[in-house]
């Protein structure tokens, strides 16, 4: 079975990948002797983002971490089960890809509902408190969303333009593990909900700037491809 591939981003220094990979790493064999899909684990992870959105709308910001975490993983581990069963197809690429933006559209609907002041869909002690009713915090959400997607799209379009375009901070593993850190952060008794406030508005901007450092980015590479056509002597 070949290492586990873990972006460099995605744990903070060598030890704890190595403890990350001891983890997961028996996860992966028993689903390969399973004989599971990767695509089962894609949907798992839609499954628990879901679930991640509805704990997080009722104020529950630790378990709802967790579940994002939980989510995360399962992101991980079907790249890395497509390699290890030869189940790696462009079909499972563009399914993983369409997964992810429905997976991080709950979760941050389900932090908006929250700051909104929406009733919980079951009992919460969380729910109803003043201090989470936070319209600007809604606003920079959905800030945070709209950059989010633009940041896929413009790739998207990048790509089918013929030219790459995988450039910014802000990208799909490094999103899932900010709003792991805000939970974790919103977590804290006292000043936490003040925290993943900040954490969220600063999530808005690093989003969006990573969509308009893909569009500068893929527009002068455009640029230099049309300047190249021209310059090609004619037949």
């Amino acid at each position: 079975m070949s290492p586990v591939r873990l972006p460099e981003f995605f744990l903070f220094n060598e030890s704890t990948r190595r403890v990350y990979r001891a983890l997961i790493t028996p996860v992966i064999r028993l689903l390969v002797r399973l004989n599971i899909h990767p695509n089962h684990i894609t949907t798992a992870g839609l499954l628990l983002s879901m679930v991640a959105g509805v704990i997080l709308s009722t104020g529950n910001i630790y378990l709802g971490g967790w579940m994002i975490a939980c989510a995360g993983t399962c992101d991980i581990i079907d790249g890395q089960l497509a390699r290890e069963t030869g189940r790696n197809s462009a079909f499972g690429a563009f399914y993983d890809s369409c997964i992810d933006r429905f997976s991080e559209g709950f979760i941050l609907m389900g932090l908006a509902w929250y700051f909104a002041g929406g009733p919980a869909l079951f009992w919460s002690p969380n729910v109803g408190h003043p201090e989470s009713h936070s319209p600007i915090t809604v606003l920079m959400i959905f800030l945070a969303l709209n950059g989010a997607f633009a940041t896929s799209y413009i790739l998207a379009r990048a790509e089918a333009a013929g030219v790459s375009c995988k450039v910014g901070r802000m990208q799909r593993p490094e999103r899932f593990i900010f709003l792991l850190v805000a939970t974790v952060i919103g977590s804290i008794p006292g000043i936490g909900l003040l925290l993943l406030k900040i954490a969220l508005a600063l999530f808005a901007v690093l989003n969006n700037l990573t969509a308009v450092h893909r569009m500068v980015h893929a527009g002068r590479l455009l640029r230099q491809v049309a300047d190249r056509e021209q310059e090609q002597p004619r037949s």
